[in-house]
């Protein structure tokens, strides 16, 4: 039973299958993509969402030294992408790191990364059809045409929004106004939200909120994933020109309203506010995976493929470190926490047409990450299917537009009503682990296979002896911690109660405990006169400064478990990282012990680093979705394996 949990597939049984076609040579896929291509599809799937939309808050919580986060993810997705390069060289087949740990780890790995590659395609495009529709609504909102009587086309709020944001939105409207906020000064997404909630329309006291545009784009992405790869290809590369022109448009004219001031504290928040938007930064670079399930339709892939994902990893973390420096020159750094920072920047100085021109080309941006994601996940299911995990209807080949057709029908159905009711937040961060699961696998695969003779190679990582550099990287993190980070490393360690934040701690008050906060501000501010519902409490606690924070909340007349988070509520949210701490010793003790490469171990752990910082309660949503696969493999996948014995198909 554990061997056939843990069996493996050849390469050489994987390129004969490939050159059969599988068993039905009339419906191969067609090889129509060479480097070019690739990059375009590199481009198309990374530049999106990022640099329209989440590049804002990353710059809000980071200052211009967000420029440093983006490099130091390009360099953890670039060791991860030479991971892939090695792989596709050795099995150039669709599947990406699904097939690649079929071959180094065997079926059950190889299942659990491909059901949590299902995740990555299909929650990120969940997301990126959600921003979409944030981007299209806006537009849309923004179009006059005097002669027309038009003045904005505005669609109902409770029509372009997910029921958990409108319905949490409402909840803290309600909350922050008895707390003595008035409805006109409510954050934006929260007001919106809260409208929407209130004038959904509602069968009994089922409140009817859906994002229909999203559910509009995916339909129209999949019908054309559907027709064919020459038809996405040309799709793809045509958004991304269009995407490239007003980039370069925004540096050239963004660069002449830089305030060199601006840059000015570079790093206000520290490393750690740069770290804050890891998940948002690392999400911008994740399609470039994308580009291994296209293998099969590569005129060359164990030449192209490794070129067309470096090309795109370079090109993109140029555009982006250029596009942060620019933003935090224009606008002050945190003035920037808002969903569309390109255009509010060149609103901040006047330049109206700017913001218009953005906002058109972010809708065929993001436009373009769907199309190249909901290119890649059937791809997935195709491959899974062959091997026999999934049913064989996945794996049908249109006859005539040469595509998955089934998988691409039903990966459409699977994105598109999740997009409906979906959260943004929620799925961000899903699809993030999920990936970073993948490239942590994909990088400890070759690890696995670095010195097996007898493989085929076409492109091999350059190999430096990770033990001279990894123990010594690992010894000056320790040092670093209890000296220059001591103050930190010993609150980590302690498990030091930390104090609300103060939107979460306003929030978390019932109405006896809100009346003592309002009077304590009252005595605070010295006017006794003010009656407690003339008092906006959260803005008043957000003007504090954090020791004068801390001051207020431990004076106020609160349960302790309000005032600060502490024990296992705060402990649970450092399980992530000690799992790191245990893993880092581990691979260190292999690199010492089995002469490990060093780039992929770099990618490995980096990449491990990124999902740490994610936060336990996306490792439990992702933990959620494992087990979820198990039990679909328990009951489908082993027993139909082409490689179970019984089958007699090995």
């Amino acid at each position: 039973m554990l061997e056939n949990l843990f069996r493996k597939k050849s390469i050489t049984k994987i390129l004969e299958d490939a050159e059969k076609g599988y068993g039905d040579h009339d419906s191969a896929l067609s090889k129509t993509l060479g480097v070019r291509d690739l990059t375009a599809f590199g481009i198309a799937a990374i530049i999106g969402a990022g640099i329209f939309s989440t590049i804002g808050k990353a710059s809000a919580d980071g200052g211009p030294a967000v420029i440093f986060l983006f490099i130091f993810t390009a360099i953890a997705c670039s060791f991860a992408a030479f991971a892939y390069a090695e792989f596709a060289s050795m099995v150039p087949v669709s599947g990406s790191a699904y097939t690649y740990s079929y071959v180094a780890f065997g079926e059950l790995v190889a299942w659990i990364i491909g059901w949590s590659l299902i995740m990555e395609y299909a929650v990120g495009n969940i997301t990126v059809a959600i921003s979409w529709s944030d981007y299209f609504t806006g537009l849309l909102s923004s179009i006059h045409i005097p002669a027309l009587g038009i003045n904005g086309i505005n669609l109902p709020d409770w029509m372009t929004m997910d029921y958990l944001t409108a319905y949490n939105g409402h909840q803290h409207a309600e909350a922050l106004v008895n707390a003595g906020k008035n409805y006109a000064n409510l954050d934006e997404a929260i007001r919106i939200s809260n409208n929407a909630w209130i004038t959904a329309p509602k069968i009994g006291n089922f409140h009817i909120v859906a994002d229909l545009p999203a559910l509009g784009i995916i339909t129209l992405i999949t019908w054309l994933v559907y027709r064919g790869m020459k038809e996405s290809k040309n799709a793809s590369n045509a958004m991304v020109i269009v995407k490239l022109v007003v980039i370069l448009l925004v540096l050239s004219v963004g660069v002449f309203y830089i305030d060199t001031k601006n840059w000015h504290p570079f790093a206000p928040n520290g490393v750690s506010g740069i770290m804050k938007g890891v998940s948002a930064v690392f999400f911008a670079y994740i399609g470039f995976d994308a580009i291994s399930t296209t293998a099969e339709e590569c005129k060359n892939p164990q030449r192209d493929l490794p070129r067309g994902m470096m090309w795109a990893i370079i090109i993109c973390t140029i555009l982006y470190v250029a596009i942060a420096l620019v933003l935090t020159g224009m606008v002050r750094y945190d003035h920037l926490a808002v969903g569309d920072p390109l255009s509010f920047v060149f609103d901040q100085v006047n330049l109206k047409m700017m913001s218009g021109i953005i906002a058109v080309s972010a809708v065929f941006a993001m436009a373009s990450v769907l199309l190249v994601f909901q290119m890649g996940q059937p791809r997935i299911w195709m491959s899974m299917s062959r091997d026999g995990l999934l049913p064989k209807k996945f794996s049908k080949i249109h006859p005539v537009y040469k595509t998955p057709s089934f998988a691409t029908i039903v990966v459409g159905f699977v994105v598109a009503v999740p997009s409906l009711f979906m959260n943004l937040t929620i799925v961000t961060d899903l699809c993030s682990i999920g990936t970073l699961f993948a490239f942590v696998l994909v990088c400890a695969g070759v690890l696995v296979l670095q010195n097996k003779p007898n493989i085929q190679r076409k492109f091999k990582i350059p190999y430096a002896n990770s033990k001279y550099i990894i123990p010594v990287v690992f010894a000056g993190m320790i040092i670093a911690g209890f000296t220059t980070y001591k103050v930190e490393t010993t609150e980590f360690l302690t498990n030091k109660a930390k104090v609300q934040e103060p939107i979460s701690f306003i929030t978390l008050l019932d109405k006896n405990e809100l009346d003592n906060v309002q009077d304590q501000i009252k005595q605070e501010q010295n006017k006794p006169e003010l009656i407690a519902r003339n008092i906006d409490a959260e803005a008043y606690l957000n003007g504090l400064t954090p020791e004068q924070y801390q001051s207020f909340v431990e004076k106020s007349k609160v349960s302790a478990d309000k005032k600060f988070e502490s024990g296992w509520s705060l402990f649970k949210h450092k399980i992530p990282m000690w799992i790191f701490f245990i893993l880092c010793v581990m691979i260190t003790y292999y690199c010492i012990t089995k002469n490990l490469s060093l780039i992929p171990v770099l990618g490995l752990l980096s990449c491990l680093y990124m999902m740490c910082e994610l936060g336990i309660s996306n490792w439990i949503g992702f933990g959620i979705w494992l087990v979820i696969g198990l039990v679909v493999y328990f009951m489908y996948g082993y027993h139909h394996s082409k490689l179970n014995p019984k089958n007699n198909l090995a």
